[in-house]
């Protein structure tokens, strides 16, 4: 495991980890634009491992990945700052970029002339160094946001769907508060309450953490 990497509730037996690492730059949607962190977490074991997302950096992320094989670069959603360098990287490591189709609108705002080379779907499992990443499709953020739980790690990459504090923004296009509600309530918070959430921006979380709160996110809104 790297210096950086969450210590997580993997078991023993298991092979497979994560690994973590932060890159910087910005996000534009409906003609503004922001400065962001994004985590990119690279989940897998010595020889074989997938990326979550592929923002801002693909020499920082290729240094994570070290020289493993890369099965697949996975998006949670195709905003600009998740997907900016994931057909770099992808070519670069020889791995297909993999994304909901009901993101397809978004992604080609960043890459017109580059479709993904794969599907992701609800219920799609992923193996992955002895271990299984299942595909939660939770619409909301984006049309096309997807999830992935990993039981062996006991962890849930939520890009921006479920973050420390509440639901992912949906003030902006191809965004919706109550679908996304929906989807945080019917397939995040269903998971084991010890399950780690490991978002797309800033600190982890627990289930059992968020959970209680999901009333309070209603009636405000946001």
């Amino acid at each position: 495991m790297s210096p950086n990497s969450p210590k997580g509730p993997a078991s023993p037996a298991s092979p497979v980890r994560i690994d973590h690492t932060v890159t910087s730059g910005t996000f534009s949607l409906d003609g503004e634009t922001f400065e962001v962190d994004n985590n990119v977490w690279v989940i897998g074991d010595d020889t074989e491992c997938v990326v979550i997302d592929a923002p801002h950096d693909a020499a920082a992320i290729r240094a994570v990945v070290g020289g493993r094989r890369v099965l697949a670069v996975l998006a949670t959603h195709a905003h600009d700052d998740h997907v900016r360098v994931a057909p770099e990287l992808a070519d670069a490591v020889g791995a297909p970029v993999l994304l909901h189709p009901a993101d397809l609108p978004v992604w080609r705002l960043t890459h017109p002339e580059r479709t993904p080379d794969a599907e992701l779907t609800d219920g799609q499992v992923i193996p992955l160094a002895g271990a299984e990443l299942w595909v939660l499709h939770t619409p909301g953020h984006a049309p096309g946001a997807c999830c992935f739980h990993v039981p062996a790690l006991g962890a849930v990459f939520t890009g921006d769907t479920l973050f420390r504090g509440g639901p992912g923004a949906t003030g902006r296009s191809f965004s919706d508060f109550g679908t996304i509600i929906a989807s945080i309530r019917d397939h995040l918070l269903t998971l084991p309450p010890d399950t780690a959430v490991h978002p797309g921006h800033g600190e982890s979380t627990t289930i059992g953490a968020e959970a209680p709160h999901l009333d309070e996110w209603i009636t405000r809104g946001h």
